[in-house]
């Protein structure tokens, strides 16, 4: 039932979008893509399988002299439609642009570019999905401009809940009385470089007493020849007493070289974290519940390969490591992804 749910939103949306006046200007942009994987022994992959299928459509346009909409809908795994913007927004100035509805969070850079035809990396790279969602949204308002080299994001809005594990999970009706708010600062210092630093804060839970907060940092470098990109985040939450304060911490580097189609590049991710919660298995006392710890990196070897302008192949052979464990389940990649 949830599935046809989801597919008459979409076709809705679709329509809807599909009937606008020529004069709104609709743009349609479409992506999609496919993995291919095949692991060691103890990896999840180890027989070789095609995974994660992927695709998208944008709507966008203006609706009237410095007015603007966006309607972003993905299809992922598992046969699932979901909305991954839909926003309506004001276009005061460069200095000043404000929306409102469903909107991806300017947290870091990565966030904001997540597409397969948009990353060098057939996967998202730790602490992408453990400090904060993988395409993190948000229902709400945003607030963003570029004043001189300064580029500036803040937002308000339903926020993060509580998950499973120390992973926070994407909602879209808030779970408490609290809203959550954070921004980013992006600072232009060449035509080559630029840094940012973000910061969330918000309740995760329904009783208002675990509040999360994330600081990131963001470094953005390149030339004709070769390009940087690092994304630092911490998580803290602060959890009812007794319990200590619950932790996460990661961050990605990529590096890659331009060789016109051909892009080889190296990676290389990290992220470890902790989190108390009682464990009814103690007799009632307090301790770190299974799940909650972790240490994790990866090395990343790949190149990206333009076949068209409009079609990427990526092949990358991922190195992971887990603290305290010698598994084989070291992986290769293929990702095919096309965009219009």
């Amino acid at each position: 039932m949830k599935n046809y749910k989801n597919r008459f939103l979409f076709f809705s949306a679709v329509a809807l979008f599909l009937a606008l006046p020529l004069a709104a200007q609709l743009r349609i942009n479409g992506y999609f893509s496919l993995d291919y994987l095949k692991g060691q022994d103890q990896s999840l992959f180890s027989r070789g399988s095609f995974q994660n299928a992927s695709a998208g459509l944008m709507f966008s346009g203006d609706w009237a002299p410095n007015f603007s909409y966006a309607l972003e809908v993905r299809f992922k795994e598992n046969m699932r439609f979901e909305i991954e913007q839909a926003w309506a927004g004001w276009n005061a100035s460069e200095a000043l642009r404000v929306k409102i509805g469903l909107f991806l969070v300017p947290f870091g850079r990565y966030n904001l570019s997540n597409r397969p035809f948009q990353t060098g990396l057939a996967h998202a790279p730790y602490p992408i999905g453990e400090n904060f969602p993988e395409s993190w949204r948000d229902l709400g308002l945003l607030a963003e401009g570029k004043i001189g080299f300064l580029l500036y994001s803040a937002y308000i809005g339903n926020g993060l809940a509580q998950g499973e594990d120390l992973r926070p999970s994407q909602q879209f009706k808030d779970n408490n009385r609290d809203k959550g708010r954070g921004g980013r600062l992006g600072f232009l210092l060449s035509s080559e470089l630029e840094v940012g630093l973000s910061y969330y804060s918000g309740k995760v839970d329904a009783a208002n007493e675990r509040n999360l907060s994330l600081q990131g940092a963001d470094l953005r470098w390149a030339n004709k020849d070769w390009s940087l990109i690092a994304e630092y985040s911490k998580s803290d939450i602060q959890n009812p007493a007794p319990l200590a304060k619950g932790k996460g911490e990661g961050y990605f580097v990529f590096l890659s070289l331009n060789f016109d189609n051909l892009v080889p590049f190296v990676a290389y991710e990290k992220y470890s974290a902790s989190n108390p919660l009682p464990d009814a298995a103690a007799g009632g006392g307090w301790s770190v519940a299974p799940g909650l710890l972790g240490n994790y990196s990866r090395w990343v070897f790949g190149v990206a390969y333009s076949v068209h302008q409009n079609i990427l192949l990526k092949f990358e052979y991922d190195i992971n490591r887990e603290s305290n464990l010698e598994l084989r389940d070291n992986l290769f990649r293929v990702q095919a992804a096309v965009h219009f």
